[in-house]
C-alpha cells in the first residue's frame, strides 16, 4: 500500500499572497512617484488623468481576486486538512470495536467457558455494537443535515424521561453507573420539540463530558425554564477543558483541539458539530464556557421549544396525592 501523501503546509501560500501584496503596492507607489516627478507626463495631467483612475481601478481589481484567491486556498487547505483527521479519526473508531468483536468470537468459541464468562463477553459485544451505532448515526445524521430541517417532526416530549434514556445509554456505552452523571432535572417538565434531535443532541454532549474527563469525573446534567417560556439545559464536567480561543471552533465541522490531551482520546470531531447543527434547526442555540485547559467544560442549550406542562413543585405535588387519597367520609361511604 502506497503512502498517503503528506497535506501541505497552509504557510505557503500565505508567504506568496503576502509577496504578491508587497510587490503589488510597491509596484503602485513607484508607479505615482514616477508619474508625478515626470514634468512631461504631467503637463498634459487634466488629459490624461482617467488613465491613472482606470489604473487605480485595475490595481484594486487585481488586489481583490489575489486576497479572495489567498483566502479561498487557505480554507480549502484547512478543510482538506480536517477531512483527513477525520478519516483517520473514523479508521480508528471502526476497527477498535471490530478487533474487540472478533476477540470476543473467538474468545465465545472454547468450550470450558463458564455461563457467566459467556454472558459478560456478550454485554461487552452488544457495548461495541452500540459504539459503532452511535459512529454511524453521527456521520449519517451529519449527511442529513444538509436537508431541509424544517421536515422534522415536532412533538411532545417528556423532558425528564428523555435525560433518563440519554443518561442510561451513554453511561452504559461507557461501562459507568447512571449515577456517575448527576442528573437535576424538575420533574413534570413536558415541552413541544425534534424528541430526534434533542435526544441525539444530549447523547453527544454526554459523550463528549465523559470521554474528555478522567477520574474521578464529576458530570452534571441540569435543566431548567426560562423566564421566556423556553428552557436552558447545561452539561458540565471537570475535564480537560477547550482554551478560551477555541470556543466557537470547537462546534466546526471535523474541528478538533490542537492538543495530546485531546488527540489522544478517541473522536471524530463531528459531536459538537452535530448538536450545534441538530439545537439550529429546533431555533436554539448551544454555547461553549470553559475557563482554560484542566479547568472543565460547560454546554449550555438555550431552546425556545414552548413548555406544555410546568415542573412541579413540591407543594403542588402534595396537595395532588392528598387530592388522590380518599377522605375518611369517603372510606365510609364506600363501605
Amino acid at each position: 500500500m502506497s503512502a498517503r501523501r503528506p497535506i501541505r503546509s497552509i504557510s505557503g501560500p500565505i508567504i506568496l499572497s503576502s509577496i504578491s501584496v508587497a510587490l503589488s503596492v510597491a509596484l503602485l507607489v513607484g508607479w505615482i512617484l514616477v508619474i508625478y516627478r515626470n514634468q512631461v507626463l504631467t503637463q498634459n495631467w487634466e488629459s490624461n488623468a482617467w488613465l491613472m483612475v482606470a489604473g487605480i481601478l485595475s490595481f484594486v481589481t487585481i488586489m481583490t481576486v489575489l486576497v479572495l484567491f489567498s483566502v479561498f486556498l487557505a480554507r480549502e487547505i484547512i478543510e482538506v486538512r480536517r477531512q483527513t483527521s477525520f478519516i483517520d479519526s473514523v479508521t480508528h473508531e471502526l476497527r477498535s470495536p471490530l478487533a474487540s468483536l472478533r476477540l470476543c468470537l473467538q474468545t465465545q468459541a472454547r468450550p470450558q467457558l463458564q455461563p457467566s464468562q459467556r454472558e459478560q463477553l456478550r454485554e461487552m459485544m452488544l457495548d461495541d455494537v452500540e459504539r459503532l451505532s452511535a459512529l454511524i448515526d453521527d456521520i449519517l445524521e451529519t449527511s442529513r443535515l444538509a436537508q431541509d430541517l424544517a421536515s422534522r417532526q415536532i412533538e411532545r416530549v417528556e423532558l425528564g424521561a428523555l435525560v433518563e434514556r440519554c443518561v442510561s445509554t451513554t453511561a452504559r456505552r461507557h461501562r459507568l453507573e447512571p449515577s456517575t452523571i448527576a442528573v437535576d432535572v424538575p420533574p413534570g417538565i413536558a415541552l413541544e420539540t425534534d424528541p430526534v434531535a434533542l435526544e441525539v443532541s444530549l447523547r453527544n454532549l454526554l459523550d463528549n463530558a465523559i470521554k474528555y474527563s478522567d477520574s474521578p469525573r464529576e458530570i452534571g446534567l441540569t435543566a431548567q425554564p426560562t423566564p421566556s417560556g423556553g428552557l436552558c439545559i447545561e452539561v458540565s464536567d471537570n475535564g480537560v477543558g477547550i482554551p478560551r480561543n477555541q470556543l466557537n471552533r470547537v462546534f466546526e465541522r471535523f474541528y478538533r483541539v490542537d492538543d495530546e490531551t485531546v488527540r489522544s482520546r478517541r473522536g471524530t470531531g463531528l459531536g459538537l458539530f452535530v448538536a450545534s447543527a441538530l439545537i439550529k434547526g429546533m431555533r436554539g442555540r448551544l454555547r461553549a464556557h470553559s475557563e482554560g485547559p484542566g479547568q472543565g467544560t460547560r454546554m449550555v442549550i438555550t431552546l425556545p421549544a414552548r413548555i406544555v406542562a410546568e415542573p412541579r413543585s413540591s407543594s403542588v405535588a402534595q396537595e395532588a396525592r392528598s387530592s388522590r387519597e380518599p377522605s375518611e367520609s369517603d372510606e365510609v361511604v364506600s363501605a
